[in-house]
């Protein structure tokens, strides 16, 4: 059934439409009001212990965070499974770049499949400082040389931190002292 539009009168899915987008923009508004501060999707970010400051890019679609390393090598140490590894990464304060040779407890084994492939990873525990706050993550190891960004924050990293604005970069410096906020890895947060 065709409804004829008389002279004068709206046309009822535009009212609609002002009535929905009205409703968005208040609530938009309110929660940008109310909301923390977002974090960019690029961000300085310190890898500690080494105090090496490297760009960050936070990516929504990785669950496990990601750092450039290179010569991974598996190793057995008092029973226990090890990873030794070596980083070269750029200090973004100081422009040099800094290489450093770090062995780490194995967490775990990260299966990737993509295009190429099935490629595991392996995973360890690393400390770094976003923020005010230093977080234990999960970081799996791989050679990253021809990425723009040496280390990749996942979903896992991310939703310590809370808002993500994709509009924007570098929203936070990355200073944590001393006597910076802790939080610590999560158990029972290892499967992809």
């Amino acid at each position: 059934m065709i409804v004829p539009r008389l002279p004068g009168t709206l046309q009822p899915t535009r009212v609609v439409a002002g009535l929905i987008t009205g409703c968005l923009l208040t609530v938009g508004v309110a929660l940008a009001d109310d909301s923390p501060e977002a974090f960019g999707w690029v961000q300085k970010a310190d890898i500690k212990p080494w105090d090496i400051k490297v760009k960050a890019k936070l990516d929504s679609g990785a669950l496990t965070s990601s750092l450039d390393a290179r010569d991974i090598e598996p190793f057995e140490q008092d029973g226990e499974d090890w990873v030794r590894f070596r980083f070269e990464l750029q200090d973004e304060d100081s422009g040099e770049t800094v290489t450093r040779e770090v062995e780490r407890p194995l967490f775990r084994t990260l299966a990737v499949r993509g295009a190429g492939g099935r490629d595991e990873r392996p995973v360890v525990l690393l400390n770094l400082c976003i923020g005010d706050t230093v977080y234990e993550e999960q970081f799996s190891l791989r050679d990253r040389s021809d990425m723009l960004y040496p280390a990749l924050l996942g979903r896992r990293t991310i939703r310590h931190l809370g808002y993500l604005n994709v509009d924007s970069t570098f929203t936070h410096d990355a200073e944590c002292g001393e006597d910076a906020d802790f939080v610590a890895h999560e158990p029972g947060d290892d499967a992809e």
